[in-house]
């Protein structure tokens, strides 16, 4: 019997294995799934086994999930097309007989979250399927504000429209510590996990943090979710993008991203990494 990582090549999956692995699981007993071949090559250094697998190819799917008793899906990234994918999948794991865990977005059946819609399809989708499950909800990557950092360091300014909104973020291995978890234990079949950052911040105390670790003076520019919108077009982005960004800002001023109720340390039996621990891996990743 296996354990399949859907999405093993992106950051978050290779994440997972290497938790799986730390935690002393048979490494010819865990499936490492995805696109990039190069990644893959990596990924079987480590001793896993590695499956070439696509959502959109249904017969990729079932080579990679037979003989699976637990496939982690985590969640696709083209959008519009996620929620054809995620069943693609689930059916992959009901022909196999699998349990499966999906990583979902913080209160995806109720939140009004631009990203929430495919997610609650999803969950929803998985609870008409019949199989075993758990849903993994996790609340924002602090990595997922990579590239706001580094510019902030430069320009000594953060560009936002999410106003003293908060966000309860956690590092990405963070997570996927916490995915690594629930696949080794059946204690958690048929919940739904909520998971974020201990400590929940807002960009105010995100650049406080940046000048602190950097040395440079980080102000924020706050906007109007329209000025946000027009300048991030103003800076080359589409007009789909742009909007996307400043919906997301909108949602954390809306206080959408906010909530943390210790549930994941709890799973992981640790505090989550704070930010000012992430922030100064971004900035001095050698350090």
């Amino acid at each position: 019997m296996s354990i399949v990582i859907t999405g093993a090549t992106g950051h978050l999956g290779r994440k997972v294995v290497e938790h799986l692995l730390a935690r002393d699981v048979d490494p010819s007993t865990i499936v490492a799934g995805g696109r990039n071949d190069d990644a893959l090559a990596s990924l079987a250094s480590l001793g896993v086994r590695t499956a070439r697998l696509d959502y959109a190819d249904p017969a990729s799917l079932d080579a990679a999930v037979v003989g699976a008793e637990r496939v982690l899906l985590i969640s696709g990234t083209e959008v519009g097309q996620r929620v054809t994918q995620h069943q693609a999948v689930i059916d992959a794991a009901g022909r196999a007989g699998a349990s499966l865990v999906y990583t979902s977005a913080p209160k995806a059946s109720t939140s009004a979250l631009v990203l929430a819609p495919d997610h609650k399809a999803t969950e929803e989708l998985l609870e008409k399927s019949g199989l075993t499950h758990t849903v993994l909800r996790n609340n924002w990557y602090t990595e997922n504000y990579s590239d706001t950092i580094r510019q902030a360091v430069s320009t000594g300014s953060i560009m936002t429209s999410a106003g003293s909104g908060k966000v309860a973020s956690a590092a990405r291995s963070d997570y996927a510590e916490a995915a690594a978890v629930v696949l080794l234990s059946s204690a958690y079949d048929g919940e739904i996990l909520e998971l974020g950052g201990d400590a929940p911040w807002d960009v105010e105390e995100l650049a406080a943090t940046i000048s602190a670790i950097s040395g440079n003076h980080v102000t924020v520019n706050q906007l109007t979710t329209d000025e946000h919108s027009a300048a991030l077009k103003g800076f080359g982005l589409d007009d789909g993008t742009a909007g996307f960004v400043s919906a997301l800002d909108a949602n954390i001023a809306a206080g959408l991203l906010a909530e943390s109720d210790g549930t994941l340390s709890r799973v992981i039996g640790r505090a989550t990494t704070t930010l000012r621990q992430s922030v100064g891996k971004l900035i001095m990743p050698t350090g």
